[in-house]
């Protein structure tokens, strides 16, 4: 237990908001599913070690984070057989997958300041550091990244 609380109420309380940060930074689907997974794998190992004070919230989105850079850096390395060379423009997305579509459509600044600070609780001096900015263009990059969302799913018919 840390902070007075069992890793199972842990995984429970902030469970679905890792998941929306992982979704954010990777889209929906199964990349998310997975650095999720590794989050709370990792955490779980860390648990006894760590300190009582620690913001586990904060602490998760961290872990989060670092779990999505592995999973990206995973796909950059794979090599994806193809017959057939993609369409340029595919049908618009399931509405209820639209909102991670639109966040996946972003800039990586703007997709990244979503995640950690509107999906992820973070400030945005911590967002900062997480991206290796400051938290005035993190700032910037979270409005700029809410108007072109806007703008996203105005296009696709969506309610904003």
């Amino acid at each position: 237990m840390r902070n007075g609380q069992p890793f199972e109420a842990a995984v429970q309380e902030h469970g679905p908001r890792v998941l929306r940060v992982c979704r954010a930074v990777l889209g929906p689907g199964h990349d998310a599913d997975d650095a999720w997974s590794a989050t709370f794998l990792a955490a779980l190992r860390a648990w006894p070690t760590l300190d009582r004070g620690t913001n586990i919230e904060a602490w998760l989105v961290r872990v989060a984070q670092r779990k999505c850079i592995d999973v990206i850096r995973a796909k950059s390395r794979r090599a994806i057989p193809s017959d057939v060379l993609p369409e340029p423009d595919s049908p618009p997305p399931p509405a209820d997958k639209s909102i991670w579509y639109a966040v996946a459509r972003l800039p990586e600044k703007q997709r990244l300041a979503l995640a950690y600070h509107y999906y992820g609780g973070l400030p945005h001096t911590e967002t900062a550091e997480l991206i290796g900015s400051t938290p005035a263009a993190v700032r910037r990059a979270a409005s700029d990244g809410i108007a072109s969302l806007r703008r996203i799913l105005a296009e696709n018919g969506e309610i904003v």
